[in-house]
This record gives C-alpha cells, structure tokens and sequence, in this order.
C-alpha cells in the first residue's frame, strides 16, 4: 500500500496534505508587525490635567453679579442697568488689576440672544473671566 501512495506522487496525483508553510509566513510577517508597531501606540502626550471637583465655587470678592430676567431687564449687582450702559461699564471695570469676574445669573426662560449680547459686550471691554451660576439639581 504504501508503494502505490509514491507511485501517486510521482505521477502527479493530487495531494491530499495541507500545506502550512505559506500560512507560517503570513503569521510570522504579522508577529513581527505587531512587535514594531505595538511601542508606537503606547507613546502618549504627557499633559497635566487640571483636577475637576463638584464642590461649590468660593468667589473672591472682586466680582460682578449681572443678573438678566426673562423680560429682557439687567441688573449690575443687583441696580438696573440698560444694555446701551454696559459697553462703558465694562470699559471701567477692564483695566482693574485684578480684573474682576463676571457672574451671569440668567433667568432658565430669557433668550440666548441677551446673554450672547452681554458677553459680547464684556468680551470687547476686554474682560475674560465670565461664568455663568446656576442652581444645583435636586
């Protein structure tokens, strides 16, 4: 029996015997890829994050309440004040050193467009520090 498998062989029969070194190449051009590329993908940019908490904002002193209702009035620490005042009011607070910081309380139901105008309006004057408060979730 074992005379007619070489008798096969010799005469060009079909193998029936898989043959594993093509896919032994492909495995070991892959392994090798993978050991080149893995180092890459690890190199990362070192940043130094700030550190975020949920505790309560404690405010210096040197701030700005501005406060905008619904109906559109604003107010500057609690005194009415018309949107035509602010660019000057802003003007006069810019150049303070510290600059001091502006807390918009707005009401949940006044337009964006009024709180955008505002801080259109600080952000010429050339103030930068400008936050908005806000009610905490029950």
């Amino acid at each position: 029996m074992a005379s007619t498998d070489i008798s096969r062989r010799r005469h060009g029969a079909p193998m029936a015997d898989m043959n594993v070194v093509p896919l032994v190449d492909v495995m070991l051009v892959l392994l090798v890829i993978f050991i080149v590329t893995a180092p890459l993908l690890t190199h990362a940019v070192k940043l130094d994050l700030p550190k975020a908490s949920s505790s309560a904002n404690i405010t210096r002193p040197a701030h700005i309440e501005f406060g905008i209702r619904e109906n559109g009035e604003l107010f500057w620490n609690g005194v009415p004040i018309t949107l035509d005042a602010l660019p000057q009011r802003f003007a006069t607070e810019a150049p303070k050193q510290p600059q001091p910081e502006i807390h918009i309380r707005a009401d949940r139901h006044v337009h964006y467009e009024k709180v955008a105008q505002v801080m259109a309006h600080a952000a010429k004057a050339g103030l930068v520090r400008i936050g908005f408060v806000s009610e905490p979730a029950e």
